[in-house]
């Protein structure tokens, strides 16, 4: 088991990343102390994963109440957070009952927002599930759903007690949630870490065939760049931000296609080499290196061409991302490869070209 800390003062955390980990009595001694835990999942997660962490939590006289939710991006809608909490008022959940997300990115924003908002705030333990969420969504403490008009805008960061990537739970995604994830992983590599880029390139064949010890250490070097980011900025007031490159554009697909038609981390690849392209057209890379993210990502199995809103949609959509201030889209850009940037200095005419051939390089 390799365990790595974000560290937030009094709010750290640890990451533990193994096998089995969701068995290990340890890694749940906290929550041992409390007679009632709740498991949040859905239909799919429940019946891999649900049976063990139960018998687990019986064994210890600790009641299991269950949340099992539908699959998919739209389950993260005030209708199913209800459901959450109608459960935990129901079942006479207390502050300082914990809460349990067991699945992807939905279930660990889903069951986050709960926790942050119930009661005023209970403790939750992520244990993801597919590889995006062991990356990237488990770690940091965003917790949200989605509006009709834009992904993510209702929400609060809210840390968990705890994160347990469990490797052994990435042998049951299916091949198109897995290339998903490696988007995630892929991003790591072009903001910020140009070694793990190199090792990526050469790694990408055992990712893609689930080899353990490259996930594992795939894993490992993900979460110690996220890790990192969070322990400097918290709550996204400056370099956080750049662990949004491609999701400006990536978030306008997944609201114009309508959320669920396409994986997040398949919308946020198209999206990255949206953003490679407009760097490269503002003079920031060359070609070569767009051509370098476009290869890698496509080794993934993961779509490179963006669909042809057209631009108006594309401006709609991006006009209610999280990074517009003052009425101006701020976009994260490469400087080079493994160095990105915020700006919201750019060529109003070498955006629109951008969104209006989206497919360029497909």
């Amino acid at each position: 088991m390799r365990t790595l800390t974000v560290n937030l003062a009094e709010r750290s955390y640890p990451i533990y990343i193994g096998s089995q980990l969701y068995t290990r009595d340890e890694l749940f001694e906290e929550d041992l102390r409390s007679n009632k835990v709740v498991v949040v999942t859905n239909e799919v997660v429940a019946p891999l994963y649900l049976p063990a962490l139960r018998a687990r939590l019986q064994a210890k006289g600790v009641q299991c109440v269950e949340i099992v939710l539908p699959d998919g991006e739209g389950s993260k809608s005030w209708s199913t957070l209800n459901t959450i909490f109608d459960a935990l008022l129901s079942n006479r959940c207390e502050r300082k009952t914990p809460l349990i997300a067991l699945g992807g990115g939905v279930i660990g924003d889903l069951t986050g927002f709960a926790a942050a908002t119930y009661q005023r705030g209970v403790p939750f333990i992520q244990i993801p599930t597919t590889l995006l969420s062991q990356v990237d969504s488990a770690v940091g403490g965003k917790t949200a759903i989605n509006h009709p008009m834009g992904k993510n805008m209702i929400g609060a960061f809210y840390q968990p007690q705890r994160v347990l990537a469990d490797i052994d739970t990435l042998r049951t995604l299916p091949q198109r949630e897995l290339a998903a994830g490696l988007a995630e992983v892929i991003k790591y590599g072009f903001i910020r870490d140009a070694t793990f880029l190199t090792w990526l390139e050469d790694h990408i064949d055992p990712l893609n065939a689930l080899e353990p010890e490259s996930l594992a250490f795939a894993v490992e070097r993900s979460c110690w760049n996220k890790a990192q980011v969070v322990g400097e900025d918290e709550r996204e007031t400056a370099g956080r931000a750049l662990l949004n490159f491609g999701h400006t554009f990536g978030h306008a697909i997944e609201a114009g296609m309508g959320y669920g038609v396409w994986l997040h981390g398949e919308a946020v690849a198209a999206g990255m080499v949206m953003a490679a392209r407009l760097s490269q057209k503002l003079g920031f890379i060359t070609q070569h290196e767009v051509q370098r993210l476009v290869d890698i990502l496509q080794r993934a199995k993961l779509p490179v061409a963006a669909p042809a809103l057209g631009v108006e949609r594309y401006l709609e959509y991006m006009g209610h991302d999280k990074k517009v201030q003052a009425g101006r889209v701020h976009f994260i850009l490469l400087r080079s490869l493994g160095e990105a940037f915020m700006t919201n200095t750019y060529e109003e005419a070498a955006l629109h070209e951008v969104l209006r051939t989206p497919d360029l390089l497909a």
